[in-house]
């Protein structure tokens, strides 16, 4: 059996939304110092969705193929619908990851809520009351 699945290799091969959004609405930037990933989330938000989004990641190829999906999954969503983004949703939709590489699913789910939470500050909300 491979250790990785065809999608995780498609995306970290193929990573789609990678660069750099130079006026974001919110940017969040998370790591793992055990593992030595970070990965670096924009957003653009318009009318409370997310018409656009980025994403540079230092790390493996599970935490490059992480960030590429949870891009995916949340692009175009509304900015609730991208804060209930969870880890598990990403290793889904991304036919599943080895046990010791979920950590970088979990960093995918952590540096969208942080990029999000940058938005509401800057936006003077408090959103806490919606988790």
């Amino acid at each position: 059996m491979a250790l990785y699945s065809e999608k995780v290799m498609d995306h970290f091969l193929n990573p789609r939304n990678v660069g750099v959004i130079e006026d974001a609405d919110g940017v969040g930037e998370v790591g793992n110092a055990k593992c030595g990933d970070i990965m670096k989330m924009y957003l653009k938000i318009d009318n409370d969705k997310i018409s656009d989004v980025k994403f540079e990641t230092f790390g493996c190829a599970s935490a490059i193929a992480s960030s590429s999906m949870a891009t995916e999954l949340i692009k175009g969503k509304s900015v609730d619908n991208a804060m209930e983004l969870t880890n598990k949703a990403v290793a889904e939709a991304l036919d599943g990851l080895p046990d010791y590489k979920m950590h970088c699913s979990v960093l995918a789910e952590e540096a969208i809520r942080s990029a999000l939470d940058d938005y509401y500050k800057k936006k003077g909300i408090d959103h806490y009351d919606k988790l």
